[in-house]
């Protein structure tokens, strides 16, 4: 059975539960007025008999009241306060048992209001007449009549049921696919996520629950539509990457094995295919570091370190390189903190970083490196005044494979992988890293820690 029938049935069990309670109640409250209405009326007709023979105890009354009451659909019973029948409108073989044989009460009441047994409804009112003769008048509705009106209530009460019974059906069938129409929404969207088709669109327009599973499943379906685009661009990039050292490694190969080469190409040829062996091998270091750090399969072991005597060295090494390039490179220990990091993994980030600075940086140029520290930011900032990154590409640059040049030029070296590595070794440090830059201005990349309360009592 599917949820929308189960849910369809319990609405509508529910709601018949509920109408049918209601009918009921109302029914027997109705009823119960008429019945009670009717026996007011009684009383009251008897209270106004008593009256007149309290005043006017005489055979004339007495046959005008009798008189009076055969003309209606009451009756009239007049006794003595022996229980004899003075006058009465019904025949004597006819009088109810509880007229003449009870012992009639002090004060006027209802002595009977079984309408569904019994052939008369009843009261009694006594009375003490100016002669002070006591008499008690009864006064008899057949039920009949009264069955009769509780019948036509009836009828009226069951038209009025199959009517609310259908609107009943009507509604619970439009409200069970108002609310099972964005699960079966959900339910085909999911279906083709499980197929591949993440390209899926569910509006929320609530915010309820439904809207809430609405807007995961979108998220859902967003974040593996993007996944599967990032896969896609990951394996044409891997394989653009891979297939191109490897054409000259092969290529240069089978021009080293001619017989009649002569030994200065030959040794360019094997300085290339060395150089493009080597290309290979660095871009399967570095998928082999982003596969651990996606499988959460490497470490770091923090210390906490003065960065200044950290980078220092750092700068040393790299320096030589930037000379080489006509670059110069500057270390400004504005403000020297300490902080807990992977010495090993942190001077990778730094290098990675110098290493692009290089790159991109023509001669003549300047490359600094700045210790900076605010509040409780500490920061490492590595600026240089290369050709800078447009501000479109910006929000890319950290993706893997990702690079500027668009026609993927070997002059750099690089494959696209530094700055991704440099991005999840910083988040795995828990620090934070930021990218501004400017075309034909430069790159700033940006290392930032945030120093908590309890860093700073260990620090103290």
């Amino acid at each position: 059975m599917k949820f929308s029938t189960k849910l369809g049935l319990w609405f509508f069990i529910c709601l018949l539960i509920i109408e049918s309670v209601s009918m009921l109640v109302l029914h027997r409250h109705v009823v119960d007025s008429l019945v009670k209405e009717e026996l007011d009326s009684l009383l009251a007709r008897g209270n106004s008999h008593r009256d007149v023979l309290e005043t006017s105890f005489t055979p004339e009354t007495l046959q005008h009241i009798v008189l009076m009451e055969s003309n209606t659909d009451t009756e009239v019973v007049i006794i003595d306060e022996n229980g004899s029948v003075i006058d009465s409108s019904v025949q004597k073989r006819n009088l109810p048992h509880y007229v003449i044989q009870s012992a009639p009460p002090t004060r006027e009441v209802v002595v009977q209001d079984d309408w569904k047994q019994e052939a008369f409804i009843a009261t009694v009112s006594p009375f003490l007449s100016e002669d002070g003769s006591t008499g008690y008048v009864y006064m008899l509705k057949s039920t009949n009549s009264l069955q009769k009106v509780i019948q036509q209530l009836n009828h009226h009460f069951a038209i009025a049921v199959v009517i609310i019974m259908f609107f009943l059906l009507v509604t619970n069938i439009f409200l069970i696919k108002l609310l099972t129409k964005p699960l079966i929404r959900m339910k085909d969207a999911t279906q083709k996520i499980s197929n591949g088709d993440f390209s899926v669109k569910l509006p929320v327009k609530t915010k309820d629950e439904l809207g809430e599973l609405a807007e995961s499943i979108q998220s859902l379906a967003n974040h593996l539509n993007h996944l599967q685009k990032e896969r896609k661009e990951f394996l044409a990039s891997i394989s653009h990457e891979l297939r191109t050292p490897l054409t000259y490694i092969k290529g240069y190969a089978d021009l080293g094995r001619k017989p009649n080469l002569a030994e200065s190409a030959r040794l360019e040829y094997l300085n290339i295919i060395h150089e493009e062996s080597n290309r290979v091998s660095s871009m399967l270091e570095d998928l082999f570091e982003l596969a651990k750090m996606d499988q959460n399969a490497f470490s770091i072991q923090p210390q906490r370190m003065e960065i200044e005597k950290f980078i220092l060295p750092i700068y040393e090494k790299a320096r030589p390189a930037f000379e080489n390039a006509g670059i110069h490179l500057m270390f400004e220990p504005n403000q020297s903190f300490e902080v807990l990091i992977d010495p090993r993994r942190f001077e990778q980030i730094v290098l990675n970083v110098l290493d692009n600075a290089l790159k991109y940086s023509s001669a003549g140029s300047t490359t600094t490196i700045q210790l900076n520290k605010k509040g409780n930011e500490s920061s490492l900032s590595i600026k240089d005044e290369g050709k800078g990154i447009p501000e479109e590409e910006i929000p890319f640059i950290l993706d893997r494979f990702y690079r500027v040049e668009k026609s993927r030029s070997r002059l750099t070296g690089g494959v696209g992988l530094g700055l991704a590595i440099v991005r999840e070794l910083v988040e795995a440090h828990g620090a934070t890293l930021s990218i501004n830059s400017k075309q034909h201005v430069g790159t700033a990349v940006t290392i930032v820690w945030k120093e908590s309360e309890d860093d700073k009592n260990s620090t103290d």
